[in-house]
């Protein structure tokens, strides 16, 4: 065998581990998001037994101290809205930086002594992801007067630098020991850098996060319709790729078809009820028992109206490859089930409006993360 030869083989060796190794990532990757789906430990209508029925202030300095002051928590316990303030959000350049909001942020603001870059901030830069939660980083602009998203690299100059910590997401909300590494960091950045800071009091920022970890595990719901095929018949991977075309829907990176809005927003997904995701290079040798249509509750927009359209859809495939409805314990659904279920829905998207929290805004898709 040639020298040629010899390094043509190795590099189609090579070639085939990676593929491999890419599509091991991806399996795992898929099995990660659709599998803590279904093993979701809040209620899911179609999870549950048999029988049992079944969510920147970013403004003028002065709008920041009235955004801070609404944002108490009502007496009797509950959440106040989250909701920012029109003056707030009109004086950001950023939909990111408006969102930022004292309930579900703790925002640490610094007054700069004199304008700087956001390289003056180098010590957060280096250690943005250690907190396990996103921090936002916006600056008030010397030139516009606006606050806007500042980056590390960005040669623009800020009078003020607003950083803030995500309380909430779907990991749960964040711990006391985060809450205050955070704080710490950013008070030895602000003395090194000779900058007033504004810091939140840490044991009612991490109450207020407990309250709403609370709030969001209880209306955060996936919803999910079943249709496996009679008996032993099998679903070729290329057979289900046709019919989800024909609804429109596309195959997205995380291995499932996605139904989507007109902002490019997932509405709901189709994905394989085992472990495998979808690919385009092995849809035409994937074979698999069933496949799950999965409404994501708290990061749709009008969610029962979504679930109205993702059983029309359901019916549309079961009736083209000859499927039935089912349940997570393959018992058929029926039309008086998916009413029920429907009707929950309804109830969480209620519970969800009257807290703030719209579903399918940019505020539920980023606490619903």
């Amino acid at each position: 065998m040639s020298e040629l030869q010899t390094a043509l083989l190795a590099i189609g060796v090579g070639v085939i581990v990676a593929v491999y190794l890419f599509g091991w990532w991806q399996q795992r990757q898929y099995g990660r998001k659709y599998g803590a789906a279904f093993r979701s430990g809040h209620a899911d209508a179609l999870y549950r037994e048999a029988g049992d029925a079944k969510q920147d202030e970013m403004s003028q300095p002065s709008a920041l101290a009235d955004a801070i002051e609404a944002a108490d928590i009502e007496e009797d316990g509950t959440i106040e809205v989250l909701r920012v303030t029109e003056a707030v959000a009109a004086a950001t350049l950023d939909e990111s930086c408006a969102l930022l909001d004292v309930r579900s942020d703790f925002i640490v603001e610094l007054h700069l002594s004199e304008p700087s870059p956001p390289a003056v901030l180098d010590g957060l830069w280096q250690r943005k992801f250690d907190f396990g939660k996103p921090v936002q980083v916006c600056g008030l602009n010397l030139n516009s007067q606006q606050w806007e998203r500042a980056i590390a690299e960005s040669q623009s100059l800020y009078t003020r630098f607003r950083v803030a910590l995500q309380l909430v997401d779907r990991g749960g909300a964040i711990s006391p020991a985060k809450l205050a590494d955070f704080r710490d960091l950013l008070l030895g950045i602000a003395k090194q850098i000779k900058a007033d800071t504004t810091v939140p009091e840490l044991n009612e920022t991490h109450g207020r996060a407990v309250e709403l970890d609370a709030f969001c595990a209880e209306v955060d719901q996936m919803v999910g319709v079943n249709l496996v095929p009679p008996g032993e018949r099998q679903l070729s991977g290329a057979r289900i790729a046709q019919a989800a075309a024909l609804q429109d829907m596309t195959l997205e990176a995380d291995g499932a078809f996605h139904l989507l809005n007109a902002q490019g927003h997932t509405r709901f997904t189709l994905s394989n009820r085992d472990t495998r995701p979808f690919q385009h290079h092995t849809l035409e040798t994937l074979n698999t028992a069933g496949i799950t249509l999965l409404l994501d509750v708290p990061r749709v927009e009008t969610p029962a109206v979504q679930f109205d359209q993702m059983v029309g859809i359901a019916r549309d495939l079961a009736r083209e490859m000859q499927l039935n409805l089912v349940d997570d314990h393959q018992v058929v659904l029926s039309d008086t089930g998916l009413e029920r279920i429907r009707e929950q829905i309804a109830e969480v998207e209620a519970k969800m409006c009257e807290n703030g929290i719209v579903p399918g805004s940019a505020q539920a898709r980023r606490l619903f993360s």
